[in-house]
């Protein structure tokens, strides 16, 4: 209060205290070499309490702990999947100057940070993580997304003697030993709540700060280097330092113990997005990775799919325009365009040409194959005919061997956290004495079962199934010829195929019921399941996700067919 000088960067009057004394800018967080002068205040009573030092955090408890906020323990999360994904090849910058701005912005649009508690606020609706605002506002720390360790931090909390009086009834109602400050508060919160903090929403996070970068990561292979353990999320919290003790609520936020799934992820990046008051993103421009053009080449090689149906993806998405720039970038709150799932659309393109060229009917298809089979017989030059029936021989046996191994992966896997948890020093021995016998039991049942050491898990790649052109047994697609059925007309080559069976004549209402169009695996024909399958499984996503692009697709590209057929049908009930 006796400290009236004007800020030197921000010319705002509105001072704190450091852990050392000295006073530092509120507003622009901006530390001065002034420190205050002792003074003895035994003799003030009834004085309202404008700063509480950090000692109250008790950065040493009974058993070394400290006490900590829940958005601390997001901001650990965020930190180490950051640096994950920089290992994996992202760009560098994601981390410091895109996350790390994202992050911010989320703490001040949803008041945890960089805002003033508006005067008044109940300890109901209050968010503690507000109070550790100096955690993270260090100004001599370059990037919010570096952890501080909880006893190096400076500045003072800022906040008023009826949160001093809420902080310390969260103590008491967590554990005596450890535990977050505001576990209990962060759970009681409402739950209309828009979008609290959920371990989903880290991915979604990352997500969309790979999005606004335009890496060639989507989010299926997002997900799937989550799944295979290149990325943490499950049982990141044994990541957590020491002094950082977790237990009741706090395993409740942090433990996960599902695998996450796509269109969560997916919804709340576009949520966070809005919520964050995000401008447009960075064009999608024909020479990124996230273009349709771009994806159905990687899918047809990982498909082993003949190289010339790129030509044919190339002209559908031309044709529906679906490679526009506008179409494909992403604008924050915009509700009028469609939110775009970049994978699921390049392998619906590629769905949606081979019924053009192929019908997949259960019957067109495997004509073909043997008219195929015959011309290969008598063809002495040139590349092979393509042969779907060999094709769908080749893949299946690939995909129903990597199928097992990821059923048997997935039932293999130990949700329970190697690192043992425990909540006091009287417990620590017992729980690391316990987890070691479990660990020998383990070993010794593994020896007289004869099962083998789980290997290294394998390095992280774009592809799935790999198919290589050098091998002689023909099991390589990529260069088979569609001589077979295709024909030249007016100068361009058109399939000989003149029908097509669309998958709905009628689309639903998205926003009703989550789907274009409802799919039924025996309503289909099983050569469409299985493509659709086979997409599925590279992309690990549920089938009728996919089958909802090729629904849009596909009235998109009949669009004035479907509008006259429908206009004629509801003549004649007229």
């Amino acid at each position: 209060r006796d400290f009236n000088e004007r800020c030197a960067q921000c010319s705002e009057v509105n001072w704190g205290l450091t852990d050392g004394g000295r006073f530092y800018c509120r507003s622009c967080h901006n530390v001065t070499e002034r420190t205050r002068e002792v003074v003895n205040t035994d003799f003030i009573t009834n004085s309202r309490v404008q700063t509480i030092s950090k000692g109250l955090r008790k950065e040493e408890k009974n058993d070394g702990g400290c006490e900590w906020y829940i958005c601390e323990g997001f901001q650990l999360v965020l930190k180490k999947q950051a640096e994950a994904l920089e290992a994996l090849g992202v760009c560098p910058q994601m981390k410091d100057e895109v996350l790390c701005n994202f992050w911010r912005c989320y703490l001040q649009k949803s008041k945890q940070a960089y805002c003033k508690r508006p005067a008044g606020e109940t300890i109901k609706t209050l968010s503690a993580c507000e109070s550790s605002t100096d955690v993270d506002s260090d100004p001599e720390r370059p990037s919010l997304l570096r952890l501080l360790s909880l006893s190096e931090s400076e500045g003072d909390l800022q906040t008023d003697c009826s949160f001093a009086s809420s902080v310390s009834k969260v103590s008491e109602s967590t554990s005596v030993y450890s535990g977050s400050v505001d576990g209990s508060l962060y759970l009681m919160k409402n739950q209309k709540e828009k979008l609290r903090m959920t371990m989903p929403m880290t991915l979604s996070f990352c997500y969309m700060a790979l999005l606004w970068l335009r890496e060639p990561i989507t989010l299926s292979e997002l997900l799937r280097f989550v799944v295979e353990g290149h990325i943490p999320y499950l049982n990141v919290f044994q990541h957590f330092p020491e002094k950082m003790k977790l237990c009741g609520l706090d395993l409740r936020i942090f433990c996960v113990e599902s695998w996450p799934v796509y269109e969560e992820v997916f919804n709340k990046t576009h949520e966070l997005a809005a919520f964050l008051d995000l401008p447009r993103f960075p064009d999608i421009t024909d020479s990124c990775f996230l273009h349709p053009d771009m994806l159905c080449m990687k899918y047809l090689m990982e498909a082993n799919l003949p190289d010339e149906l790129h030509n044919w993806t190339c002209r559908v998405v031309k044709k529906i325009g679906i490679g526009e720039v506008d179409f494909l970038t992403l604008m924050p709150g915009d509700k009028s365009t469609r939110k775009v799932k970049y994978d699921v659309l390049a392998a619906a393109v590629i769905v949606v040409v081979l019924k053009l060229l192929f019908l997949l009917d259960d019957h067109y298809e495997w004509l073909l194959s043997e008219f195929a089979e015959e011309r290969n017989k008598n063809n002495t030059e040139g590349g092979p005919h393509f042969e779907f029936k060999k094709w769908y021989e080749v893949v299946k046996r690939s995909l129903d061997v990597e199928q097992r191994k990821l059923d048997e992966e997935r039932a293999k896997y130990l949700w329970r956290c190697e690192k043992p948890l425990f909540y006091s020093v009287k417990n620590k021995s017992k729980a690391l004495k316990r987890r070691q016998m479990v660990v020998n039991l383990q070993n010794q049942f593994g020896k007289l079962s004869g099962s083998v050491r789980r290997a290294e898990k394998p390095n992280p790649s774009s592809f799935q199934l790999s198919w290589s052109e050098e091998n002689t047994d023909g099991s390589c697609f990529h260069g088979h010829s569609l001589k077979g059925v295709l024909q030249e007309k007016c100068g361009l080559l058109t399939a000989m195929n003149p029908d097509y069976w669309l998958c709905t004549v009628k689309l639903c209402n998205e926003k009703l019921c989550g789907h274009l169009a409802h799919y039924r695996e025996v309503e289909f024909p099983q050569s469409y399941h299985f493509v659709l399958g086979l997409f599925s499984f590279l992309l690990r996503i549920q089938p009728s996700y996919i089958h909802d692009e090729v629904c849009m697709i596909e009235h998109k590209l009949f669009n004035k067919k479907l509008y006259k057929k429908l206009k004629y049908n509801t003549v004649l009930r007229k």
